[in-house]
């Protein structure tokens, strides 16, 4: 069954819906302002709480989040090509939540991109949390069928289906997210947690969050063409075993920013991972950092914690430390991925960068170790698929 909000001529007044639910979860509260509450903005219709039904929007229609909207097992919501939902500025509690078994279907074109914003006059990084996807992919910080917890929401994810699906995002814009509850509990524009490779992930951006731009808690989604721009902490962060492709990455920071990468094997936040069942690996094809110098930036890429990766085709300008590797011959044995081939780096141009490589993972290796071709990664072409969607170019 779906809810259609379909504001025809005959509903031009106030709308109200409230769940009945019996349990803790939130109330909806969809509320269509018709000109009776809000008369300076009379179509915009506000969204927030549960759906156990499918949310479909009407592109005749404004829409507003104005709390944490979660659609729940079972439900998809979808969102039709150039709307611009505007979330309202007060932290992180303003999100949305795709549940585990629940879909989103945001599928814009590089005309007309759906974009996800703050709506304050002068919006800036941290206005509202971001956009969460929670999946059954494998996660390496619980085993077997067991799930995690989110960091916002406390949601479930993870599990045994690495094709698992949990729609398409296309063409879709973040912008000024990044709210954050508290030390340890803070929005990213984007997060995939256990997301699996079913799901569609194609021309995505995050523009100006506060905390990290784009971030893999584990699973196995696939990325294609993803730019994040003016990110305040890392711009791409993995962890928990997170093993997709990411393809076609572009990365510039802006005034404050961290890492362009900081890629964990395991979650060292939660503490329960000192033996994982397994690290990390995804593979980054074409991609470009671009940091303020290396007089001002300091790591365009860190790695720890174990992670693998493999790099194919890498541009990094404007940084101190080109790749930083961090861990030891215990728990973290980073170091081990570039021993046993497990970590490469092929095709890769420096501009501005002091220091190639710093290692610190107790483990011996060579700069040759890690990197072959040197001076032939041309990263990724931006200018060409960026073109007309993105912004802060």
């Amino acid at each position: 069954m779906k809810n259609y909000f379909a504001l025809g001529l005959a509903l031009v007044s106030l709308l109200s819906i409230t769940s009945c639910a019996s349990d803790d979860t939130a109330d909806i509260n969809i509320v269509n302002n018709g000109g009776t509450s809000n008369p300076t903005n009379p179509g915009t219709i506000f969204l927030s709480g549960t759906f156990t039904e499918d949310l479909d929007l009407d592109a005749n229609n404004t829409y507003k989040i104005n709390g944490s909207l979660i659609m729940a097992t079972g439900t998809t919501l979808r969102i039709p090509a150039g709307m611009t939902i505007e979330a309202l500025a007060a932290g992180s509690d303003v999100y949305i939540a795709i549940s585990q078994g629940a879909t989103i279907e945001a599928i814009g074109t590089a005309s007309e991109p759906i974009v996800f914003t703050s709506d304050a006059s002068a919006p800036t990084a941290g206005d509202w949390g971001g956009l969460i996807i929670l999946g059954s992919a494998p996660i390496n910080s619980v085993s077997g069928t067991a799930t995690a917890t989110s960091e916002i929401a406390s949601l479930p994810y993870g599990g045994t289906d690495t094709a698992d699906n949990s729609g398409t995002l296309r063409y879709v814009r973040v912008q000024y997210s990044g709210g954050s509850a508290d030390g340890q509990s803070e929005n990213n524009g984007i997060s995939f947690y256990g997301v699996g490779n079913g799901t569609t992930v194609e021309y995505v951006q995050v523009y100006e969050g506060k905390d990290d731009g784009i971030e893999f808690f584990g699973g196995t989604v696939n990325v294609d063409f993803a730019a994040v721009i003016g990110a305040q902490d890392d711009s791409i962060d993995w962890t928990e075993g997170y093993t997709g492709t990411i393809t076609n990455a572009y990365v510039k920071h802006g005034t404050d920013h961290d890492k362009g990468i900081e890629a964990d094997g395991f979650n060292t936040d939660i503490g329960n991972n000192s033996d994982p069942i397994y690290f990390s690996a995804p593979t980054v094809n074409n991609l470009t950092i671009i940091g303020l110098g290396s007089a001002i930036s300091t790591e365009a890429v860190r790695l720890r914690a174990g992670t693998r990766v493999t790099f194919n085709n890498v541009v990094l300008e404007g940084y101190a430390e080109g790749f930083d590797l961090d861990g030891d011959m215990m728990d973290r044995p980073t170091g081990e991925g570039v021993v046993n081939g497990e970590t490469s780096v092929t095709d890769i141009t420096f501009t501005d960068i002091i220091l190639k490589v710093k290692n610190d993972t107790e483990f011996t290796f060579t700069e040759a170790d890690l990197i072959s071709g040197d001076g032939n990664g041309t990263g990724t072409d931006f200018a060409s698929w960026g073109a007309g969607w993105t912004v802060g170019n």
